[in-house]
Formats: C-alpha cells, structure tokens, sequence
C-alpha cells in the first residue's frame, strides 16, 4: 500500500480516530459563519490525507480478508 505523504502522526491513527477527525473537520468547513479562508484550506488538505490515510487502512484490511478466505 501507497502510504507517501501521509504524516507518522496520521499515520498511526486507526480507523475510528481517523473518522472522528474527519467528522470534526467537516463539521468546522460546515459551519456558515466559517470566513477563514487559510483555516478552512489547511482543514480540506488534512482532510484529503486522512481520507488517502482511511483508504489505505480499508485496502490493507480487504487483503486480510481475502488472503484469510484463501486458506480456506
């Protein structure tokens, strides 16, 4: 699995701290009375890596699953 430019920090997070993250982000970009531009760039990009980091953690989980269905 790809896992270039993702942080250690995130990169050690698992799939629920990684949501509740996500969660918190979105509910801060949502926000109507969000103005600040540079904050809610920085949010969308670690926004981006947590999702590439989840992506990763779900693909790694699938080849489990598939290689634990092959021994059977």
């Amino acid at each position: 699995m790809k896992t270039k430019n993702i942080p250690p920090e995130i990169k050690s997070k698992s799939i629920n701290e990684t949501k509740l993250e996500i969660q918190e982000i979105l509910e801060r970009l949502e926000k109507k009375d969000n103005t600040n531009l540079e904050g809610s760039t920085n949010d969308y990009q670690r926004l981006l890596i947590l999702n590439e980091h989840i992506d990763n953690l779900f693909k790694e989980k699938l080849v489990k699953i598939r290689s634990i269905g092959k021994k059977r």
